[in-house]
């Protein structure tokens, strides 16, 4: 396969903060590609710099063969983009929203009509087409705002955050339909997230923190580096139960809130020794695979949704500075 998109030394710069700290990367021709990380990691500043909305300090970024620096208008030619936040227009029509798509990229008047209703087919919501958008529910602007993003055939879909703010039910249908589009269309996909479940469906994931890439491959390869299995315990004495388990069995264990967490091979086999011998009473118990979350623990010594606000305001302040 072929890399649609080429990623070197990318960095930006906002004063004193460095925001992306030297990403290289290559995403393959019809991939869903992840960017998992906390809020505050980098991961919407990047895709900025991969759509030409923001220029990068230092290092290079190809989509479809295009420069994103010096090839700006073919590399816009080339992808869809659908931002956290909605950029319709909630006093026109979806059909309204989706005709000003059309002339903005020059799809021609001839197929203008028969790609509104493409596009619209896939997301459920050619009966909704005459509608004001404002009295859309979140999710339907969110499926209208993909819908829009793939009226001109993009080589690069980008994604970012496509179903933050939405409910769980909603955010399963959104996945059905970029997942129909992907198998109608062979559209590349790159998709930011901090959502596990979002991750799961990708390809590959590359897992960012602080500006810099830290892991890239796939979800399964990215787990099995934590290996074993993840159990988690609460006991009437957790300080005392966290000892006896580090100090009896040679293991780490984390306690978070009310609970522990350790690692062991053959997790099953191993809880029942442990009830058997610890001399503290074990009031529920937890057996499962590690997750991607896992794996950011085990990268970064967090979760990936403990967010930093301080990081965050920090970004929003840089924002407001020079590009």
């Amino acid at each position: 396969m072929n890399a649609i998109l080429e990623v070197k030394g990318l960095t930006k710069n906002y004063k004193d903060f460095q925001a992306v700290k030297g990403i290289d990367l290559e995403v393959e021709e019809g991939e869903i590609f992840g960017f998992l990380g906390p809020n505050g990691a980098g991961k919407s500043t990047t895709i900025n710099m991969l759509s030409t909305i923001i220029k990068p300090s230092t290092g290079y970024a190809k989509v479809n063969g295009f420069d994103n620096v010096k090839e700006k208008n073919k590399v816009r030619a080339s992808i869809g983009l659908i931002f956290q936040e909605s950029t319709l227009d909630e006093k026109l029509t979806a059909n309204e929203n989706l005709m000003l798509h059309c002339k903005f990229y020059g799809i021609e008047k001839s197929i203008r009509e028969e790609r509104i209703v493409e596009v619209l087919e896939i997301v459920d919501l050619v009966d909704k087409r005459k509608n004001i958008v404002e009295t859309f529910s979140g999710g339907m602007k969110r499926r209208l705002e993909i819908a829009r993003g793939l009226l001109h055939y993009p080589r690069v879909l980008f994604l970012d955050e496509p179903t933050v703010g939405l409910d769980p039910q909603t955010r399963a249908h959104i996945w059905e339909y970029i997942l129909k589009l992907k198998e109608k269309a062979g559209i590349t996909i790159f998709l930011t997230t901090h959502y596990m479940d979002e991750a799961e469906i990708c390809d590959r994931v590359a897992v960012m923190d602080h500006g810099k890439l830290i892991a890239l491959n796939t979800p399964e390869a990215l787990k099995a580096k934590v290996g074993g299995d993840i159990i988690e315990i609460t006991a009437e004495d957790l300080p005392k139960a966290k000892e006896i388990i580090e100090s009896s069995y040679n293991l780490e264990v984390q306690k978070k809130d009310d609970k522990l967490s350790f690692q062991v091979e053959k997790g099953s086999e191993f809880l029942v020794q442990l009830v058997r011998e610890m001399d503290i009473a074990i009031t529920s118990v937890n057996l499962r695979r590690p997750t991607l979350n896992d794996v950011f623990l085990h990268l970064t010594g967090r979760e990936i949704r403990e967010e930093s606000v301080s990081k965050k305001d920090m970004m929003r302040k840089s924002m407001r500075g020079p590009h």
